[in-house]
This record gives C-alpha cells, sequence and structure tokens, in this order.
C-alpha cells in the first residue's frame, strides 16, 4: 500500500530546492513518549545532519514533564554535567508533514557519543532490542495502536487559564458512534484524518467515542517499529491541528473522573520471514470460532503471565491508574476472551487476521515502552512453551478470582521492582531508568496539593 507523504532524500532535495519544504523537524521520542527536538533549515539537514546527525542535551532522557533535570539517574546527571546526546535520523521515517506549512519530519535514534551502538534507556532503542530478540527467533511482529482522545472548545491556552477546570468539551452527550455529533466536532476531527494521512500515516476512519466529545481515529496497523513511530507522530499532529482549529485534545488516561477514561487498545500479531501470518493455525482455539498455532498459544500465554509485573509499561503515571473502573470498557481483571470487551486481552479475527487485542493501556502510554513489553512477555510464553488456559466467558468485571491490574503506580512500581523476568528481558539499566522515572512520578505527586485536598480538608478537618 502506497503512502501519501513519504518521503527519501532525493524526494526531500528536490522539494527544497523547490521551495516547498523549508523546514526539517528532527525528533526523537522521550520517557513519556513525547518528541522532542530541533527544526532545522532544510538545506543544512541535507548538508550536514542527514550524515553527522544532531546534539541535543542527554537530560531529555533524565527529565520530568516539567523538563526539570532528575537527580538520581545513572544515565546522566549533575555530576556528569548533561552532556551531548547524539541524534541520528532514520531517513526511512521521513515524511511530509502536512498539517504544518513547507515542512518534512524525521525521527532519529539515541545514539551514544563513543558511537558504540544505541543509547540503551532511549524508548526507541528499547522497542528495537526487543524486535531484534524477536528477528533472532524468526518472528515480525506487527501492531495496530487505537487511540482515544477528548475534544474541546476551549484552546489550551484558555484551559490553563481556567485551571483545567470547567472546560466545555465539544458535545454534551456520549457520541459513540453517531454520525449527527461527529459532524459536528468534523472541522478539527475531519483535519486531523487529512493532514495525518497526507503525512504517511495512512488513517483507517474516524468515530464518536463512549464519552461526551470523545473521539477515535484509527491509524493502519504496521510492523511494530514503524507504528510506534506513527503513533507518535500522530499524537504530536493531533495536538496541533485541534490548537490550530481554536480547540484542544487530550489523551490523559482520566481527564475527568465522571467520564470514560482514554485507552489505548493494542491489536498485535506476529510474522514470518515470508509475510506469514503465524498466529494461525490448524488446531480449534476452544471456545471460540478461531483456529490458532502454538506459537499463538505461547504468545497469549505470555502476556497474561507477564501483564502485571509489566504494568508500568502499560500506566506510566498516577493518573493512568484511575482509568481502570468497572464498566467503563478499561479493563480490571486480566484474563483472555473471544471478542470480550470486558476483558485485558481480547482475541479476535480468523485465519491470517487473528490477533490479540491488549485493552490495558491508556493513550498517556509510550508506545515504544508498551510494544517493547508486549513482544517480551510473548516471547518468554512461546519459548516456556506456557499454555494461556481456556476461554474466559462471561463480564470479567465481576471474577473475583482473577488477577488483576495493579490499582495504583505505587504498586506498579512494586511488581517491577521485583520482576526478575524483567530485568532478564530488558536489562538492569533499562530497568533501573524506568523505575527511577516511575518513583520519581509518583513523589511529584505525592508532594502536590489538590484541589480534591482543599475541597474536603479546608474548612472542615
Amino acid at each position: 500500500m502506497s503512502e501519501r507523504g513519504r518521503l527519501d532524500l532525493a524526494g526531500l532535495r528536490t522539494e527544497i530546492e523547490a521551495g516547498r519544504i523549508e523546514t526539517v523537524i528532527t525528533a526523537l521520542p522521550d520517557l513519556y513518549g513525547r518528541l522532542v527536538g530541533k527544526r532545522i533549515v532544510g538545506a543544512f539537514f541535507l548538508d550536514e545532519v542527514v550524515s553527522h546527525g544532531m546534539h541535543v542535551c542527554d537530560y531529555l532522557l533524565a527529565c520530568d514533564m516539567e523538563m526539570d533535570p532528575t537527580p538520581g539517574y545513572a544515565y546522566t546527571s549533575w555530576e556528569t554535567g548533561y552532556g551531548d546526546l547524539h541524534a541520528v535520523p532514520d531517513v526511512s521515517t521521513l515524511r511530509r508533514a502536512a498539517w504544518l506549512e513547507r515542512t518534512a519530519f524525521v525521527l532519529c535514534d539515541a545514539v551514544r557519543e563513543d558511537g558504540e551502538g544505541l543509547v540503551p534507556v532511549a524508548p526507541r532503542s528499547v522497542l528495537r532490542r526487543q524486535l531484534e530478540r524477536a528477528a533472532e527467533r524468526g518472528f515480525h511482529p506487527k501492531m495496530g495502536s487505537e487511540l482515544e482522545f477528548f475534544l474541546f472548545h476551549d484552546g489550551y491556552r484558555q484551559a490553563r487559564e481556567k485551571g483545567y477546570r470547567n472546560l466545555a468539551t465539544r458535545q454534551d452527550y456520549v457520541e459513540d458512534y453517531h454520525l449527527l455529533s461527529s459532524t459536528m466536532a468534523e472541522p478539527v476531527v475531519g483535519a486531523i484524518r487529512r493532514d495525518v494521512d497526507a503525512s504517511a500515516i495512512p488513517v483507517e476512519f474516524s468515530k464518536g467515542e463512549w464519552g461526551p466529545g470523545q473521539h477515535e481515529i484509527n491509524l493502519r496497523y504496521a510492523p511494530a517499529l514503524e507504528m510506534a513511530d506513527r503513533h507518535v507522530i500522530y499524537k504530536l499532529a493531533a495536538k496541533e491541528i485541534a490548537d490550530r482549529e481554536g480547540g484542544a485534545l487530550t489523551f490523559m488516561a482520566k481527564w475527568n473522573a465522571a467520564h470514560a477514561g482514554n485507552s489505548l487498545h493494542v491489536h498485535v500479531s506476529l510474522w514470518g520471514e515470508d509475510d506469514r501470518a503465524l498466529f494461525a493455525g490448524d488446531e480449534p482455539l476452544e471456545g471460540t470460532p478461531a483456529h490458532a498455532s502454538k506459537t499463538f498459544r505461547g504468545f497469549l500465554a505470555g502476556l497474561l503471565a507477564h501483564a502485571r509485573e509489566l504494568s508500568f509499561f502499560f500506566a506510566p503515571t498516577v493518573n493512568s491508574y484511575k482509568r481502570f473502573q468497572p464498566g467503563t470498557f478499561a479493563p480490571t481483571g486480566i484474563a483472555w476472551s473471544w471478542d470480550n470487551r470486558t476483558a485485558g486481552f481480547r482475541v479476535v479475527g480468523r485465519g491470517s487476521s487473528l490477533r490479540i487485542e491488549c485493552r490495558i493501556p491508556g493513550a498517556d502510554a509510550n508506545p515504544y515502552l508498551v510494544y517493547a513489553a508486549l513482544i517480551a512477555a510473548g516471547l518468554d510464553g512461546i519459548e516456556r512453551g506456557l499454555d494461556p488456559g481456556p476461554v474466559f466467558v462471561g463480564n470479567v468485571y465481576e471474577a473475583s478470582d482473577l488477577p488483576q491490574v495493579p490499582a495504583s503506580l505505587g504498586q506498579a512500581i512494586g511488581l517491577l521492582e521485583g520482576s526478575a523476568f524483567a530485568r532478564e528481558a530488558f536489562g538492569d539499566e533499562v530497568v533501573d531508568h524506568l523505575l527511577h522515572f516511575a518513583r520519581t512520578e509518583e513523589a511529584t505527586f505525592s508532594a502536590a496539593v489538590t484541589d480534591w485536598e482543599r475541597e474536603r480538608y479546608f474548612e472542615r478537618v
């Protein structure tokens, strides 16, 4: 399938020489999955950056949401002087940024300053390592991200000035699949579809979701690294387009306790060297209309076995865990089921379309880390010949005997800290880096005074 907006270096040079592209945004994902980087003049990008990369401060992989350098990381610190990180463009990601004027976009890998390989703790590196492990075994994962967001009449500046309270969503009622209300949002949602699709990020469709002002735009599935790249560029583009149209949108996991959360549903499948679907098989998958391979069974079993200890990869903030509420289409129990939206792992499709939908992550998750966790867990299940057990039938929310998604970031930190599997799969350097990131996030929240506390204690305590 051709992708509108894809560029190669020759095409970029032609566009720059013709004046149709002036700027190349050169970016890399940070630990939150945000894109950080520089806007580079097109000619300079071609003359210097393509061959030599660019430098950014290495604190970008060791800071918090406020861009505060965070003490305690082994990777970099005040003691080391916060030196340079070498960002090398991956020219296979080069594309037109159709939502911006005369602009192209390219993603970078974080490379050690001594040139000896990738920076292990960079999110793109974490995913690349798991893809290498999968490829050594003849597996090539494909992923599909389904991201939800809430759309607002208020712009980002207005939202900040309001303290993010009393914001006006684009609709006042749940608009799941409603065509009338989605037409009202079309000036923004339609612009996102068009501009993202024209930026080598193929779009399938958009729809109203299960919340007032909530929407989903589905991107076409792809090999895992390509899909993660599409995912983060799409999120940035969607926010910038909403801002351009005078509004705002949020991918926050739970922006309002009264409404549904924003989910990230990830569809995963494995493929062979010959692009053969490896989940398909001849053996009936008991309790379902599908037939599956031993590879499928092992991969699914690995996801079930490791979901709790890898939950930080799926839910990286304090707010993430407020999304896991019964009866909200966000999972609370870790089970697999056939086409059942109450389960953490929903199995769908038949033949070459057989796949696993992981419903645990929120839209706030870093896709590179989510995908890496899914691949690592699935590979372990295959290697150990695990079996997922019988299909769950019924309402998972009412099943009290199932393992549960952790209820807080603190619980998730404890599970990751005690996980020998995570250290084996990702290495001590990566796990320790992520644990420090998570503990910093939790400590920052613990030190904050919230509106809830003022409303509860100011007068009556």
